[in-house]
């Protein structure tokens, strides 16, 4: 049986008066078999046959019912995890805050679930931190349980495999169709249970291209502050989603509305909010751009482009402010970078693999000014040579560096051997400098002698 009638008004959601779900038969619906992964199916079937329960539900069926090809197919069921891996040998139990079985199928997983229930004190491993947060959740229920346990209606949808019929308990259909992302449940409270829910409306809005619902709009303002009590490590896996979803710029900028992009990147954002320098949301707006570009031509983005060009401006502030206080202007930039690097941690832990790739690309800015001798042929055989001229274009761009250094990079690049080395010789005022040189020491020597 469902809770209660008042969880029913929180959602929005239109149920029966008995409170059982509203069944949409397959001739009302156009999810297809045919547009499943074999695998989810494979699952889907033998749960049945071992005489479970298993549904598809959350993502798979929202982008399903838009047309669109689901990235992962998750299942749903009756069984507990380690009934899962009875009927599965090929399957893996994972997770503490929520146990799960991952059911493997070469390179593709199928991630199985048991029903959540609700917590009633008396069963289950169920923490909850002192600000609200989730902290373990491994209480398993019944279908009707398991609706109340999910973010929005629109994903909380199931697919039976039994009648090919979708069940909708929250009213989930209906915003599907009027396009709206509606949280089950008080917004307040569902933020504060897991504040990356508020990651996931912004993420979810501009993916689906989804109005949000106005309360749910409301909440995100005043609980955006939740989200530090999140593990940074946790929030590195969230960016990724985010800006690498081929609609990064419109993200960025609905984060920055929401206040949500200032958790996840304080010193970008306080960069950003100077009015006197409009250079950094230019850069980052571009790069966004141009990520997004790339995902559209089915090219690869690798994010610690795009998390270099979030850091830049604070990295060159801080190296501009050791080289006016007589630093070298490479150590002030390693300085500088290690700096940065180290209080953007804090709040988005970044892997040290990327974070070295990230210092790279910076660094190797400053070698884009030395053009002359064997150093740009050295510089073009590095392995980071292709993302650091891409910065550098970006940079050119937006007014951060003289257009010309781009444009003999870019040269420099197409034209032969024999034209690399012209471009490289030193000028020939230089040249005549030093023979002028050459011959004042000469004359100098000889007049020397003669005294």
């Amino acid at each position: 049986m469902l809770p209660g009638s008042s969880k029913v008004a929180k959602t929005g959601a239109v149920v029966d008066s008995d409170n059982s779900p509203r069944k949409y038969s397959r001739s009302e619906h156009n999810i297809s078999r045919s547009q499943m992964s074999e695998n989810a199916l494979k699952v889907l079937y033998r749960l049945k046959k071992s005489g479970y329960e298993a549904y598809l539900v959350g993502g798979c069926v929202r982008d399903l019912l838009l047309g669109l090809e689901p990235k992962d197919f998750d299942v749903v069921t009756d069984a507990s995890p380690e009934q899962v891996r009875k009927v599965f040998r090929n399957c893996r139990l994972i997770g503490r805050r929520f146990r799960l079985a991952h059911v493997h199928f070469g390179r593709e997983i199928i991630e199985v679930a048991t029903f959540r229930g609700a917590d009633n004190g008396e069963q289950g491993d169920h923490r909850v931190h002192e600000d609200g947060r989730l902290l373990r959740d491994n209480i398993f229920g019944t279908i009707e349980d398991d609706v109340w346990r999910r973010d929005f209606t629109v994903n909380a949808l199931y697919y039976n495999i039994r009648d090919f019929s979708v069940l909708d308990y929250t009213g989930g259909m209906q915003d599907h169709t009027a396009g709206v992302l509606r949280l089950i449940g008080e917004p307040t409270v569902r933020y504060k249970e897991d504040p990356v829910r508020m990651l996931r409306a912004v993420r979810f809005s501009v993916k689906l291209g989804f109005k949000l619902e106005a309360s749910c709009e409301k909440a995100l303002f005043e609980s955006a502050h939740t989200l530090q009590g999140i593990p940074a490590a946790r929030l590195y896996d969230e960016a990724l989603k985010l800006f690498l979803s081929g609609k990064a710029l419109q993200t960025f900028e609905m984060l920055r509305h929401y206040g949500l992009f200032a958790i996840l990147f304080p010193q970008t954002e306080q960069c950003l909010a100077q009015e006197k320098n409009d250079f950094p949301r230019m850069f980052v707006a571009k790069a966004l751009e141009n990520s997004d570009k790339r995902i559209a031509e089915g090219k690869s983005v690798t994010p610690y482009f795009f998390l270099s060009a979030f850091l830049w401006e604070s990295v060159q502030i801080l190296a501009k402010e050791k080289i006016a206080q007589g630093e070298d202007d490479i150590i002030a930039y390693q300085n500088a970078a290690n700096m940065v690097l180290s209080q953007q941690v804090k709040s988005l832990t970044i892997p040290k693999r990327v974070t070295q790739s990230m210092r790279e690309v910076w660094l190797l800015q400053l070698r884009f000014h030395r053009r002359v001798g064997v150093k740009p042929f050295k510089l073009l055989s590095l392995p980071r040579f292709r993302a650091a001229y891409d910065f550098l274009l970006l940079r050119a761009q937006t007014g951060d560096v003289d257009i010309e250094l781009a444009e003999w990079w870019t040269r420099f690049q197409a034209v032969g051997e024999v034209e690399q080395k012209k471009m490289t010789r030193p000028p020939r005022k230089y040249k005549k400098n030093r023979k002028k040189r050459d011959v004042t020491k000469q004359d100098s020597a000889v007049n020397s002698q003669n005294e």
